[in-house]
């Protein structure tokens, strides 16, 4: 990948994260967070990665509106990045952060467990 889209990338990150915080008054969009974001070659076509903490319901409804508001967040864009083609966008909820918690939290109890039956044997 090219310096170019890695600069696109960078500032299309931060102008999506500004937008959904400041500009959308949706109600259905929380705590948004982009993770990432993959725009092919030509900078036509960009996928961008969210993550909203919450229930399956929160995810899904916030999905929804980020998925409505997906004209006008583009057009922002166009008025603030000055890039001949404003990229198509597309949203997909990220798990990865809400996965590396539970794993996290896993590994927790296994090695609470393992120190219970390690003191457990001394004991005898």
């Amino acid at each position: 990948m090219g310096i170019r889209s890695k600069r696109v990338e960078g500032q299309l990150k931060k102008e999506i994260s500004k937008i959904l915080q400041e500009d959308l008054k949706d109600p259905r969009i929380g705590f948004v967070t982009i993770t990432r974001i993959e725009l092919t070659g030509d900078l036509r076509y960009a996928r961008i990665y969210f993550s909203i903490m919450g229930d399956d319901l929160v995810k899904k409804e916030g999905l929804k509106g980020i998925t409505s508001a997906k004209g006008f967040i583009r057009k922002l864009i166009a008025e603030r990045i000055n890039l001949r083609y404003v990229p198509e966008l597309h949203f997909t909820l990220d798990n990865s952060i809400e996965y590396s918690i539970n794993l996290e939290k896993t590994f927790e109890r296994i090695k609470n467990e393992h120190k219970e039956s390690q003191s457990g044997d001394k004991e005898v």
